[in-house]
């Protein structure tokens, strides 16, 4: 069996002390039910669009619907591109994509309302 790097260092002179895994040069402990929820949050922090394609920060992509905008009269409407997006990976609200749509300024959208163009 492998043992990881230590997530700290990342040296691979990683050793297990009982149910711990220690790292001789940072003095770093954890677990390894640590490195598996680190694992999976590196697989879960990809962003996908509407159709299922990775989101990369500086992608131009597309409005598949009519988004009504909070406070004003007018909405997003479907086929605006929107060019150079910053996606937020630590979005709760699930407004993941940080972005500035012409003729609305600065906001945030949902990747599931938005293909890659």
């Amino acid at each position: 069996m492998s043992l990881p790097n230590c997530p700290a260092c990342d040296e691979n002179y990683t050793y297990e002390d009982g149910a711990l895994l220690v790292c001789p040069m940072c003095a770093h402990e954890w677990t390894a039910a640590e490195t598996d929820v680190a694992q999976t949050d590196e697989q879960e922090s990809v962003i996908h669009d509407a159709v299922g394609n990775e989101l990369q920060d500086g992608d131009a992509v597309t409005v598949i619907k009519d988004l009504k905008v909070k406070g004003s009269s007018s909405s997003i409407k479907v086929g605006t591109k929107v060019k150079s997006i910053r996606l937020l990976h630590d979005a709760s609200d699930g407004h993941d994509i940080d972005c500035k749509v012409d003729g609305f300024g600065p906001m945030k959208l949902k990747s599931s309302f938005v293909k890659k163009a």
